[in-house]
């Protein structure tokens, strides 16, 4: 738990704001540095330039970093402004939008200070400042921790771009808020605006940042998140300091060529081959089975239904791609929404279902009479560890039914999906990683008297799978669909159109 220390006493003795006091007490704490366990804003700032402008307006805010940190500090008033102002100059509302929705949330809970927090969940009335502009943390504070009041500066707006000014602070709000019984704020670099709520608090506690384990230590548990991260969107897989960016920016020229190698290797050479060379170009692939089973025998002991329905969880668009690597045979695929680059670049063959259930059987038997076929009932991908509901039609169509495990290990700078971005070039960020893994875990086939011809509904069927996936992977099963992802991440029902699919 975070150590906090009452302000103007010993601070050799710590105290908590919870010891002798009953729930629903009014509280007022600081944002980064006090709620968050990161003391500087500057990793906010450029989730925002890089996820919502793009590359050369996080290049050009990481430059202005060093300056700005020497001269004046990066939680200065000046500091803040300099940040501000390279993050959202001539930036788009609709692009913020994007990344408040789907970005922020991820790096904010993960970096929650589980004392302030434990603190925070047994108030009444909470109030957060932050010297962060209000867009970027509003939505955070209000849908995932219920926060009542958010005191923040707004950021102007010129038509439906950001000027990249401040249009307002918070200093004179915070006059009219009136008293509240426990004030909260870091005591580590503090930012001269949070300062400004302590004369509103009967009682003043600072978070003490000792040192970077204790931080680590104070991560807040994923089982004890206000709500379960399951969707999220953005390409960093990691919380951008000034150090973790510039090592971002050294390592893309060499990730690219990288990427672009261990691609062709899957396209030009056969599957024996490119497991391989693609192990010696960093691409892990583990296989793995249950005892006595062997998926390449794994058939159907009905002559007339020979054809194998191999049903994955969905990680990233390359599942169905490191399948037939592990299988040294090419295994088509069924899919939603591919777009045309995605499915031209293919080293397998790739089918679109159309979300018209007649039609869609009909693609499945007739991929099926044919031969072997892989498919994943959730519909999208997952980054987080669950999986969505399975749609039962692909247990109408078959008996010879063979659930496959995928996970996804390695992804430490780029997640190779998206919900709002270009879709075709999940692969690419995917093997932009240093070492990015797979492993693939064949499970025993599903037993005929569990099927559709034993009795079993279709529905019935695909939750009996999906737990034994899940149980095999150590993910948690959920009801949410493809709908409910696109609805949290983008905002719309993630019906896209294939003119428009990217």
């Amino acid at each position: 738990m975070a150590i906090l220390h009452p302000r103007i006493t010993n601070p050799s003795f710590s105290k908590s704001p919870l010891d002798g006091r009953k729930k629903g007490f009014s509280l007022i704490c600081g944002f980064h540095g006090c709620l968050l366990r990161s003391t500087s804003p500057f990793p906010f700032f450029m989730a925002v330039a890089f996820e919502a402008g793009g590359l050369l307006r996080a290049i050009l805010l990481l430059l202005q970093a060093i300056p700005v940190s020497l001269l004046v500090g990066q939680n200065s008033h000046m500091g803040m402004k300099a940040m501000a102002f390279f993050a959202f100059c001539g930036l788009k509302t609709k692009h913020m939008d994007l990344a408040t929705r789907a970005v922020l949330p991820r790096l904010y809970m993960e970096d929650l200070d589980s004392g302030v927090y434990e603190v925070m969940a047994a108030a009444g009335r909470k109030v957060v400042c932050s010297s962060l502009p209000r867009v970027m943390v509003e939505r955070f504070l209000k849908e995932y921790l219920g926060v009542d009041e958010v005191v923040a500066p707004e950021m102007h707006v010129i038509g439906e771009r950001y000027s990249g000014f401040f249009a307002s602070s918070y200093e004179e709000l915070l006059i009219r808020k009136g008293k509240v019984d426990v004030g909260i704020l870091s005591s580590s670099d503090p930012d001269p605006n949070e300062q400004f709520f302590l004369p509103h608090s009967k009682e003043v506690y600072v978070v003490n940042r000792e040192s970077r384990t204790e931080a680590r230590a104070r991560k807040l548990p994923r089982e004890n998140y206000p709500k379960p991260l399951v969707f999220h969107d953005g390409r960093l897989a990691f919380l951008p300091t000034p150090s973790a960016a510039l090592a971002l920016f050294l390592w893309l020229p060499f990730a690219a060529i990288l990427s672009v190698l261990r691609m062709l290797t899957g396209i030009v050479f056969h599957q024996r081959i490119s497991l391989f060379v693609g192990a010696a170009i960093g691409v892990h692939i583990r296989v793995s089975h249950t005892q006595s089973h062997n998926p390449n025998k794994s058939r159907n002991p009905n002559p007339k239904s020979s054809s194998v329905l191999y049903v994955c969880n969905h990680r990233t668009l390359l599942d169905p791609i490191f399948l037939s690597l592990v299988l040294c045979r090419s295994i088509p695929a069924v899919t939603y929404s591919l777009s045309p680059i995605s499915e031209a670049i293919s080293p397998i063959h790739t089918v679109r279902l159309t979300r018209d259930r007649c039609r869609d059987a009909a693609t499945i038997r007739s991929l099926l009479a044919a031969g072997d076929l892989a498919i994943c009932p959730e519909g999208t991908t997952c980054r987080e560890p669950y999986l969505l509901r399975f749609s039962s039609l692909f247990a109408e169509l078959t008996d010879n039914i063979e659930p496959v495990a995928m996970k996804v290990s390695g992804v430490s700078v780029f997640y190779g999906t998206t919900a709002t971005g270009l879709k075709w070039l999940d692969p690419i960020f995917f093997f932009m990683n240093p070492r990015p893994s797979y492993h693939v875990a064949f499970l025993r086939r599903v037993p005929p008297e569990m099927t559709v011809a034993g009795g079993w509904s279709a529905a019935d069927v695909a939750n009996r799978i999906q737990k034994e996936l899940a149980e095999a992977l150590g993910f948690q099963c959920t009801k949410l669909t493809r709908r409910d992802k696109y609805l949290v991440l983008a905002g719309n029902d993630g019906v896209v159109l294939p003119s428009s699919a990217g």
